[in-house]
């Protein structure tokens, strides 16, 4: 029973952080219909300018936790220029354009990114300082520790503010109105090309938080470390219903405890033969099933209100 409590643990602090990159997939699909498949490097870059930041602050004698404040604000900043720039460049010149030259745009600035973070960070893995008080708090045989706490604290935060700002603001509604229609939202004063850069600002510093709460739980950055999260973050989207927020946030917590309780589990289930390092497997057939017994999602995908 204490392993169960304590993969559903490992799993919910996994599934916040799949969550918070699943959103950016979402939002910007529901506004362009466009999977980003470099929003994964989006969270590396994050991760890594947090990294940056805290290390060359390492011997300024400020706290951790403000180590970690000034790191995040940094990384915030910088993953919103360069979607923002991605966007700009890469994507809205492709708007009209056959749905398949955007993406395959969008995996070309995957691989490009990745290759500009290994010329700029170097290809070898770092390790990340850590910020935040180590001793866990024992919950009886389970333990959390204080960036476990602190990761699910502020997804929770994060995701009431973002489904706030979409349901009941003006931005809000610009955002549902252009992605039903941007034409007529333009007709109607709506900025179509504002709201879509905006949405890609909102979803860089979405993968900004969770690329520096990854770094700080598993204590190590590189320059390929976005690709997983943002392959199964995507999975995420997907598995809740894309263009779907509260899809998104499902679907980001399911895939998180399906991974964690497998691992927990696997070796026991096989006999030995697959050990934890195989629990993609759990994510990706749970993902097979869904499509297969619901295409759209477990939520299903919104079309008129999604945002």
């Amino acid at each position: 029973m204490e392993t169960l409590i304590q993969q559903i643990i490992n799993g919910l602090v996994l599934g916040s952080m799949y969550a918070l990159v699943a959103l950016g997939y979402t939002m910007v699909y529901g506004i362009i219909n466009l999977i980003n498949f470099a929003h994964g490097e989006i969270l590396m870059v994050g991760a890594m300018v947090a990294w940056t930041v805290v290390t060359f602050l390492a011997d300024s004698g400020l706290p951790g936790w403000a180590l970690m404040l000034i790191g995040l604000a940094c990384a915030i900043v910088v993953c919103a220029v360069l979607n923002f720039s991605v966007e700009k460049i890469a994507y809205r010149p492709l708007r009209n354009a056959p749905r398949l030259a955007p993406l395959i745009t969008a995996m070309g600035m995957s691989l490009l990114l990745q290759v500009l973070a290994m010329i700029i960070w170097k290809p070898n893995p770092k390790p990340f300082p850590l910020l935040l008080p180590t001793d866990p708090f024992d919950l009886g045989g389970p333990v959390i520790t204080v960036t476990q706490c602190l990761i699910l604290g502020l997804t929770v935060c994060i995701l009431a503010a973002l489904m706030y700002l979409v349901n009941y603001t003006k931005l809000g509604r610009a955002m549902r109105a252009t992605a039903e229609n941007p034409r007529v939202a333009g007709l109607m004063g709506v900025k179509p090309d504002f709201i879509i850069s905006t949405t890609f600002v909102i979803g860089a510093a979405l993968a900004a938080v969770a690329g520096l709460m990854w770094a700080a739980n598993y204590g190590t950055v590189q320059h390929t470390m976005g690709f997983m999260p943002g392959l199964k973050a995507f999975t995420a989207a997907v598995l809740g219903g894309i263009g779907n927020l509260a899809g998104a946030v499902v679907g980001g917590l399911l895939l998180g405890l399906i991974e964690a309780i497998g691992a927990g589990y696997l070796g026991d289930l096989t006999g030995g033969v697959l050990g934890s390092h195989y629990a993609d497997i759990f994510a990706f057939v749970a993902l097979i099933l869904v499509l297969t017994l619901r295409p759209s999602g477990l939520l299903g995908e919104r079309v008129a209100d999604r945002a």
